[in-house]
């Protein structure tokens, strides 16, 4: 039977959910992404073409296959169109497949701007941000200040909601020569886009209710990883929104029963971006190994990625807060190399042994790892495509990881590429 599934990464992102998203849209109909906005890159390599994107869900490479961005969006307009021209380039014709919802908040130039600042005057307390604007756009939504694609059909409501902007905003905006902070500039760029967003705007979450009551099957796809929601992440250093499965209901209007299957997407080892506790962290030349081996750099901002051990404890915590049934476990092969590899198992918080994250995760900073030493394979897994093709020691390592979290594994990425892949049915 066809499912409905929720794909969420279970570290701090980068777990490589787009090629995830990817292969499991092979089976769907409809593909839509929840939240976030164009701080998140996902990579899909199919034959010898790349293709990254930022909005438009991952889904938009298969022909035929319609993709909806939702309202816990927060939408670059200007990316956004940028990444419609790359895939015109690439011959990816996504008229008639690709939705907006008009009740998505926009990510304007300002908002760029702002974010450089904040994060600028933070000096050595920074979080980190991507500076796309996400976190002072996902400010406006809550603080009903934000600007909507439904806007930029209302001339008059748009000049007006600019008009309040310059005021609350008035410490950014009101001595600066940067051309973001012209709003006059906004409203023009704004209005020019009416064309373009006119073909694209359908009611999402109304479109997603009939689909299903069709019986169409509809892969819901977020960005970043868990442990950057904002709520039940490492606040605050985390995202501005809700990076968990929760965040899939009411970032695309839909009801719980529509979500048959919550799928996590791990990698074989841990990565982080920005600043903030990590537990298994290696700032050795193990973790740069791991770095160079996973070509570990960010696909939005080409940052380095910190790197370390696998977390079973920090993925413990994932998986119940997701309601995580199956897990893809990817980049399998960057281990190849590894004659040692170390799983963290359970931490030790002022000198008690704890297998679970703390509560007040800002503890998470002060935790020391413990680690369960496993042997490696020392043999190439690149390219395998059945699981008892692995090296035995591989094998072992992926049934340690499921047995510890209480899940199936549904899938084993050994490489980039579409067929690099194990599909496991168990």
């Amino acid at each position: 039977m066809k499912k409905n599934q929720i794909v969420v990464g279970c570290q701090w992102g980068d777990e490589g959910k787009g090629k995830v998203v990817d292969l499991l849209a092979a089976e769907v109909d409809i593909i839509a992404r929840f939240q976030g906005g164009a701080n998140a890159g996902h990579t899909i390599v199919v034959d010898d073409t790349k293709y990254v994107l930022h909005l438009i869900p991952s889904g938009i490479v298969h022909e035929g296959k319609e993709c909806y961005i939702g309202n816990g969006v927060v939408l670059d307009p200007i990316g956004l169109i940028e990444e419609l021209e790359v895939l015109d380039k690439q011959g990816i014709d996504y008229r008639g497949r690709l939705f907006v919802s008009p009740a998505t908040n926009l990510v304007l130039p300002y908002h760029k701007l702002i974010d450089a600042i904040d994060e600028k005057n933070r000096g050595t307390s920074s979080i980190g941000t991507t500076k796309r604007g996400i976190g002072p756009a996902y400010i406006d939504k809550v603080a009903r200040n934000g600007i909507r694609v439904a806007d930029l059909f209302a001339p008059d409501r748009l000049k007006k909601r600019l008009e309040w902007q310059r005021r609350v905003k008035e410490r950014y905006l009101a001595d600066s020569t940067d051309e973001r902070a012209d709003l006059d500039r906004t409203y023009d760029m704004l209005i020019g886009m009416q064309d373009t967003f006119r073909e694209l705007v359908v009611d999402v979450s109304r479109a997603l209710f009939e689909a299903h009551r069709k019986g169409r099957t509809i892969l819901f796809e977020g960005a970043q990883g868990v442990m950057l929601d904002v709520d039940l992440g490492t606040y605050p250093f985390a995202t501005s929104s809700n990076t968990t499965s929760g965040g899939a209901l009411t970032g695309l209007g839909v009801g719980p029963k529509m979500i048959d299957e919550v799928v996590g997407v791990i990698k074989a080892y841990t990565t982080r971006v920005g600043a903030g506790p990590f537990p298994t962290e290696l700032v050795d030349d193990v973790g740069e190994h791991l770095r160079q081996r996973g070509d570990e750099f960010g696909a939005t901002t080409g940052r380095p990625r910190r790197c370390g051990w696998l977390d079973l404890v920090q993925l413990r915590h994932a998986i119940r807060i997701n309601g995580v049934e199956s897990i893809a476990v990817t980049k399998l092969d960057v281990l190849d190399e590894s004659a040692e590899i170390k799983v963290c198992t359970e931490y030790e918080l002022e000198g008690q042994r704890i297998d679970q994250v703390p509560l007040d995760l800002s503890e998470l900073g002060h935790v020391k790892p413990i680690y369960k030493s496993l042997a490696g394979w020392q043999s190439p897994t690149t390219g395998v495509t059945d699981f008892a093709g692995l090296p035995p020691k591989a094998q072992d390592y992926l049934n340690f990881i499921a047995e510890d979290l209480g899940v199936k594994i549904c899938l084993v990425s050994t490489g980039a590429k579409r067929q690099q892949t194990i599909m496991c049915h168990a």
